[in-house]
């Protein structure tokens, strides 16, 4: 395991976090998106997103990248390895994060809600101004947890052939035949990324615990 293996293994971690970093801010956009349809009222609009989380929460990501990779090019939609995956992760973040801060909003005491409309707000400013603040804040520990999920899923990303982390790994190890060694190392990058994140979100839900008492 020497200097240029190293470096070939960083190459793999610089995609690993432009994937992750992808994938969570278009799944952010989407999401709320999403959390919004999900508490609108609107009875069809509710269940086509419910169906949409559905979707994606009960199937494998390793599933969901395969479909929009090789499924998306049999009806003409070619994308290349690294568009295919930022696609398919932000598909599966969007559902989660809707999902996650759509309980944020139904969260939020009801007497926020009824006294925004005694207050005359529109739908628009009653969840911009009230609403979502604190639902954001309310989800914010999940979201981190979910963001940690996320970037071990990009892991996944090699069954497209794309090269990040865990790939690279992979075809180091065959080369030195030293697997051990590799993917300790893998590990331990993985570990660095995302043990930061999870003491953080684990700080965040000790914090709003306390002070909602």
């Amino acid at each position: 395991m020497g200097r240029d293996e190293f470096l070939f293994l960083l190459i793999g971690l610089k995609w690993t976090v432009a994937l992750s970093a992808i994938g969570f801010v278009c799944g952010c956009l989407a999401g709320l998106v999403i959390a919004l349809l999900r508490t609108s009222g609107m009875r069809p609009i509710e269940r086509a997103t419910a169906g949409y989380i559905a979707l994606f929460q009960g199937t494998p990501l390793l599933m969901q990248l395969f479909v929009v990779y090789y499924g998306l090019a049999l009806i003409g939609i070619k994308m290349d390895a690294w568009a295919a995956v930022a696609v398919g992760l932000t598909l599966h973040a969007s559902a989660y994060l809707g999902e996650i801060w759509r309980g944020g909003i139904e969260a939020v005491p009801r007497g926020q809600t009824e006294a925004s409309k005694a207050l005359a707000l529109s739908y628009s400013s009653r969840m911009k101004d009230v609403l979502l603040p604190q639902a954001l804040r309310i989800s914010l520990p999940a979201t981190i947890g979910f963001l940690v999920q996320l970037i071990k899923g990009t892991s996944l990303a090699s069954i497209v052939g794309f090269t990040e982390l865990t790939r690279a790994g992979n075809i180091i190890s065959n080369q030195i035949f030293q697997p051990l060694t590799v993917f300790g190392i893998v590990g331990m990058l993985y570990f660095i990324m995302c043990c930061p994140l999870t003491i953080y979100g684990a700080y965040l839900e000790r914090k709003f615990a306390a002070s909602a008492r």
